[in-house]
């Protein structure tokens, strides 16, 4: 179908993203096919057709369903409509994106219907206003032509959706639990351990990525933007590892954004991590400069020469042994740069890895740890040290190790 190319058809619309909810199908027949864009199929009241017509292609979804009562769409036709407004799979929760036109033609499910009360019932997060402006300037035509909000949609008529700007948003229920492996949403706000009206301080889980990206689609920072929709502007002040728990800051305004990160190119903000190293610790600072490499495609660290100039404080809190003689030093340490992995490489360097470092870690330890009950790395981000943009005050917030670090020590023996 031949486009217009006028300036409205070219504007961005801003809406709620839909929140896809999967159909109580019990039909087989769900593969999608493609059908000829020259005429529109005809009408099975037993296999009702919806032919959707997306970049000159029509795309017919065959979708069985149980009577519908009046004027009400099936749940598998608004799960089909809103698969063609979803988001593309590289696009993070809270970005925005922009959708295709998509021409949808009416069939006996959706005929009679007032055409806003059909694209309200289609795409129930974008606001009614949306819809009623669109109408009102043509964006939105049935069959080629301008037509009302109380326009009575008929049987094959082709409704133009023109591009929409969107922002992508999880359903809360059922996606966020499997990304962020949380018992419940309610967890995620559990773990705020400091908030005001510019910054939430986390207690970041371990094997939690901080954002999307590289492999990773979904992390904190997209979660909490679910949890609190209102919030426009949630953005990472820094980062930690995904294998390391502790505190984490995300700024609330952009004007404390910059103030927490002004404070970390300052060197004023100062923190503090818990961590187990195999051995007797003797290091009161490591300077030792870091480089980045690639080995089989994954991501390492390594002292070098070539690398960056890297400093890291540490002191040694206690020393614990095992059941077979081996020792082990809980250290603090305090990386006054921040290079990516940067505690990990500098205790390689000075000692041994970090237990329960699979990255940098010899198998036979490895195991060793993970039989003792050790499940992921001992490194903890424990204690923040900073000015707060509320007060103008020095602020500390300190939390003790997680559960499963604090067992792990259980086991052990204390010697010193």
């Amino acid at each position: 179908m031949k486009q217009k190319n006028t300036k409205q058809l070219n504007r961005n619309y801003r809406a709620n993203s839909v929140q896809t909810k999967k159909p109580n199908i019990k039909s087989k027949n769900l593969s999608p096919t493609f059908a000829s864009k020259k005429t529109p199929p005809k009408v099975n009241t037993k296999n009702i057709s919806n032919q959707l017509k997306l970049d000159g292609k029509s795309l017919t979804s065959n979708l069985a369903r149980n009577k519908v009562e009046g004027a009400t769409i099936s749940e598998a036709s608004v799960a089909t409509y809103q698969e063609y407004f979803k988001a593309p799979a590289d696009v993070a929760i809270g970005q925005e994106y922009r959708t295709k036109v998509v021409e949808l033609v009416i069939n006996e499910d959706e005929q009679d219907r007032r055409i806003d009360n059909f694209l309200i019932s289609i795409l129930p997060n974008i606001p009614k206003t949306t819809f009623y402006k669109l109408l009102r300037k043509g964006e939105i035509r049935v069959n080629k032509g301008r037509i009302k909000p109380e326009y009575k949609l008929k049987l094959n008529d082709v409704v133009r959706m023109p591009p929409l700007v969107l922002t992508h948003t999880l359903d809360k229920t059922a996606e966020l639990k499997d990304i962020v492996k949380l018992n419940s949403v309610q967890d995620l706000k559990n773990r705020i351990v400091y908030e005001d009206e510019g910054l939430f301080i986390i207690n970041k889980p371990a094997g939690i990525a901080v954002h999307g990206g590289s492999g990773v689609n979904y992390g904190v920072v997209e979660a909490l933007r679910v949890l609190f929709p209102r919030e426009k502007r949630l953005e990472l002040v820094h980062r930690i590892d995904r294998e390391t728990s502790g505190l984490l800051m995300v700024a609330r305004k952009p004007s404390v954004l910059k103030f927490l990160q002004d404070q970390f190119r300052n060197k004023t903000i100062f923190k503090s991590y818990l961590c187990l190293v195999p051995g007797i610790w003797q290091e009161s600072q490591v300077d030792a400069p870091l480089l980045r490499y690639e080995k089989l495609g994954e991501r390492f660290v390594k002292v070098d020469d070539q690398g960056k100039e890297s400093q890291t404080k540490f002191k040694r809190l206690a020393v614990y042994q095992d059941e077979n003689g081996e020792k082990y030093s809980l250290v603090e340490a305090s990386p006054l740069t921040g290079r990516t992995h940067q505690i990990r490489v500098h205790a390689l360097h000075a000692l041994a890895p970090l237990a329960g470092d699979e990255k940098y870690q010899d198998l036979i330890a490895t195991s060793y740890i993970k039989k003792v009950g050790l499940k992921r790395m001992f490194l903890h981000a424990y204690k923040l040290n900073f000015i707060s943009a509320k007060t103008g005050e020095r602020e500390v917030i300190e939390i003790s190790l997680d559960n499963e670090l604090e067992n792990f020590l259980s086991k052990l023996t204390k010697i010193e």
